[in-house]
C-alpha cells in the first residue's frame, strides 16, 4: 500500500455535508472484526480489508479535522489530508500492538493535517523547528486573553509547553503578523506601502547593466595600459604576486631572479607607483579587484 491507497473512498469534491452523511453511515467495527481485517491486510496484503478499515474510520478523520477550523483553510482539504494520514496508519498498524486502530491512527491523522496547515497557512512557513511547531498549534489556546501576553504569562506558557521564552515571543509575533502582497492589492492608498514600492531590484535594469559593463571594460583597459608601461621583470612580479593563483611570495620571486626578497618588494612598490599614473585610484593589493 502506497501513501494513498486506491480504495475508491467517498469524494469530498461535492457537498461536504453529503460526504459527512456518507461516512457516518459506514458501520463501526467491533474489536474482533478490526483484528481480523488488520491480520488479513498484514499477512495477505488484502486491499479490500484495508479499504474496510479505512472506511470505518473516516468519521473519526472528520471529527479531528473539525478541530482545526480556525486556521482559515477549507474543511474539505483538511479532511483529505487527514484521510491520507489514516491510510498511512492502516499501512503501519499491527493488530498485535494491543490498541485499537483509532488510537494508533490519531497521531498519523494529526501529523498530515499539521503538515498541510504549516504549508498553506502563510506564504512564508512560520514553524520549522519542533518547538515552533508545538507553539504554533498550542499558543492560541494557551493564551488567557486576546492581545499581547505579559511577561508572567509568557513564562507560564514556556514552562507548560517545555520551550524557551524567546521561542514563545517569536511565535506570538509571527502569529500576529499577516501576509502582504508584493504588488499590493489594487488601486488603494495601502499600495504605497506594498513591498514593490520600496524593494525594487534595479540590478538588471538595462541602463545600470550597461554602466557596469562600461566601467568594467574601462578598468580592464586601464589595467592593460598600466601593465604595458612596466618592464618585463616588473610586469612578471605584479602578475605573479597579484594576478595568479596561488600567489607567489617575495622569497619565491627572489629565488627566480637571484635577488633579495627586499629588492623584490622595492620593485613591486615601484611598479605600483608607475601604474598609479594610469590608474590613480589603484591601491596596493587591489589590482585583482
Amino acid at each position: 500500500m502506497t501513501t494513498a491507497l486506491n480504495l475508491r473512498l467517498p469524494s469530498t469534491a461535492g457537498s461536504l455535508e453529503s460526504y459527512f452523511d456518507a461516512v457516518n453511515r459506514v458501520p463501526l467495527l467491533t474489536l474482533e472484526r478490526e483484528q481480523q481485517l488488520s491480520q488479513r491486510y498484514r499477512d495477505d496484503d488484502d486491499i479490500e480489508a484495508a479499504r474496510e478499515l479505512v472506511l470505518a474510520h473516516l468519521r473519526f478523520v472528520v471529527k479531528v479535522a473539525r478541530g482545526y477550523g480556525g486556521y482559515g483553510l477549507q474543511q474539505g482539504d483538511l479532511v483529505q489530508e487527514g484521510n491520507i494520514g489514516l491510510m498511512k496508519a492502516v499501512k503501519r498498524f499491527n493488530p498485535e500492538f494491543g490498541v485499537r486502530l483509532v488510537s494508533f491512527a490519531v497521531h498519523w491523522i494529526k501529523a498530515e493535517i499539521h503538515e498541510f496547515i504549516l504549508r498553506n497557512w502563510r506564504i512564508v512557513k512560520v514553524a520549522t523547528t519542533k518547538a515552533q511547531r508545538k507553539l504554533f498549534f498550542n499558543l492560541r489556546s494557551a493564551k488567557k486573553a486576546l492581545g499581547w501576553m505579559g511577561t508572567t504569562e509568557v513564562d507560564s506558557v514556556a514552562r507548560e509547553l517545555g520551550v524557551e521564552v524567546r521561542e514563545v515571543l517569536t511565535m506570538e509575533q509571527r502569529l500576529s503578523a499577516h501576509d502582504v502582497g508584493f504588488d499590493g492589492y489594487g488601486d488603494s492608498d495601502e499600495d504605497a506601502f506594498a513591498p514593490s514600492a520600496y524593494l525594487e531590484d534595479r540590478r538588471f535594469e538595462p541602463a545600470a547593466a550597461y554602466e557596469r559593463t562600461q566601467h568594467s571594460e574601462q578598468r580592464l583597459g586601464q589595467l592593460s595600459d598600466a601593465m604595458e608601461s612596466l618592464n618585463e621583470r616588473s610586469r612578471d612580479i605584479i602578475v605573479s604576486r597579484w594576478l595568479t593563483e596561488p600567489k607567489a611570495t617575495l622569497h619565491d620571486l627572489a629565488g627566480r631572479y637571484g635577488i633579495s626578497a627586499e629588492r623584490v618588494r622595492q620593485l613591486e612598490k615601484s611598479a605600483f607607483e608607475k601604474m598609479r599614473g594610469i590608474i590613480p585610484e589603484l591601491e596596493l593589493g587591489a589590482v585583482d579587484s
